[in-house]
């Protein structure tokens, strides 16, 4: 059994992780949460603290760490004795840490795909540029590491994968709808980390239809959905993480990822876009200064966790996955609606970062019981997700299906 945990990162996500750890420490044990900067470690503690959510008395240390440095990282691991690792960075320190856990043999945990910060939507698939040339170097080391382990991607993996088994002898496509139906206030603002937000949707958008990649622009393809609690709503087709993989695992599948997004926000991006201002590229100004845009536009943008105490609504995340079954064909609709108040009330972050911040906990606490364990590096589809499901029907995320029987919890379908 593999026991206490280092947390790498302290955004909004990493203080819903720090919080859930918290819930279950006496399954976790010591925690441990680091970033650049002690002093925003040492504020989700207090908020731990404030409310009340250690399960059991133990430790919850911070450190300062430079993510970007896997000796740095290594030697932190070795020093708090931690044997998992939920990176909830940036995704800029993907490599880093885990080249530091497969150095120890820690467990490693994360919720995105590396990127390099000089570079925005590369070569398809994303995962065989990083992650994947890794696999090997885990199988040696008998490193046991999860990758994508948020929401999306994490839970639209395990979803697809429990459509597929429960209901399909062939599945044909895998459409994974991302519809946040909150509101938070302000004029403009994006709901995590602006810069990675923001590279997201700059690029090239691909999916995986018709066995090949697929290329489009953003907002060039859009539809509305109906879905359970937030109704009917537009979302358009964007390149994502799980797309990824889940081709890669089910190449004979179209496999698409759609987000949902207002006019307003669709102005306000295209005008930022146009003016330059989304570029990751260094420029010089009339003083001699040298910025980079994209990171100008984050430093004037709210930070996303100052929206948390405002935020009211509710998201709804989940997978139409369709195929045939005894030669008829099927369609199921697995998903998670989320209460942005609900996280607030419980953790002190809005719905998005609770969706993304449960997850590799509740695959932190598989991991330290065995039952995801693996030695090996794996992406979530990989995975059997019923016992996943079941810690996460406790943890605040239940999930639920729905189709042609009906709507229902995802246990009631056995």
């Amino acid at each position: 059994m593999k026991r206490n945990v280092l947390i790498i990162g302290a955004g909004g996500v990493a203080q819903v992780v720090a919080h859930k750890c918290a819930q279950n420490n006496d399954i976790l044990g010591d925690l441990h949460i680091a970033s650049r900067t002690r002093a925003k470690c040492d504020a989700i503690i207090a908020s731990v603290h404030e409310k009340n959510a250690m399960k059991q008395p133990g430790l919850f240390d911070a450190h300062a760490v430079d993510g970007m440095d896997s000796a740095a990282v290594a030697a932190l691991i070795g020093k708090t004795g931690a044997q998992i690792v939920i990176n909830v960075g940036s995704p800029f320190v993907n490599m880093t840490v885990l080249e530091a856990c497969i150095q120890t043999g820690a467990a490693y945990i994360d919720t995105a795909i590396h990127e390099d910060p000089t570079k925005i939507c590369e070569t398809p698939p994303w995962y065989g540029n990083y992650e994947w040339k890794r696999r090997d170097a885990c199988a040696a080391a008998g490193v046991t590491a999860i990758l994508g382990a948020g929401f999306d991607p994490g839970m639209v993996n395990a979803f697809a994968r429990f459509a597929v088994d429960e209901f399909m002898d062939e599945v044909t496509s895998i459409d994974i709808v991302d519809i946040n139906a909150g509101s938070h206030g302000r004029y403009f603002s994006t709901n995590f980390d602006p810069e990675i937000n923001f590279r997201e949707f700059t690029g090239t958008v691909y999916s995986w239809q018709q066995g090949a990649w697929q290329e489009n622009k953003m907002f060039e393809i859009g539809r509305e959905w109906d879905l359970p609690v937030v109704g009917k709503q537009k979302a358009y087709m964007s390149g994502h993480d799980e797309v990824h993989s889940l081709a890669h695992h089910y190449p004979q599948a179209d496999v698409r990822f759609w987000m949902g997004f207002g006019d307003h926000y669709i102005n306000v991006f295209t005008v930022l876009q146009n003016l330059g201002l989304l570029s990751e590229q260094p420029v010089t100004t009339a003083e001699g200064l040298e910025v980079v845009p994209l990171k100008v536009v984050k430093a004037v943008l709210p930070d996303p966790s100052s929206l948390a105490p405002d935020y009211t609504g509710k998201t709804c995340i989940g997978d139409l996955v369709k195929g045939t079954r005894n030669g008829q064909e099927v369609e199921v609709f697995v998903y998670n609606v989320a209460d942005h108040k609900d996280a607030y009330t419980e953790v002190g972050s809005q719905g998005i970062s609770y969706t993304a911040g449960v997850p590799p906990v509740a695959m932190a606490m598989l991991v330290a019981d065995g039952t995801y364990d693996l030695g090996t590096m794996v992406n979530v589809e990989q995975l059997d997700p019923k016992p996943l499901f079941t810690l996460l029907d406790n943890m605040g995320l239940p999930t639920r299906v729905k189709d042609a029987a009906g709507d229902r919890p995802w246990d009631q379908t056995q």
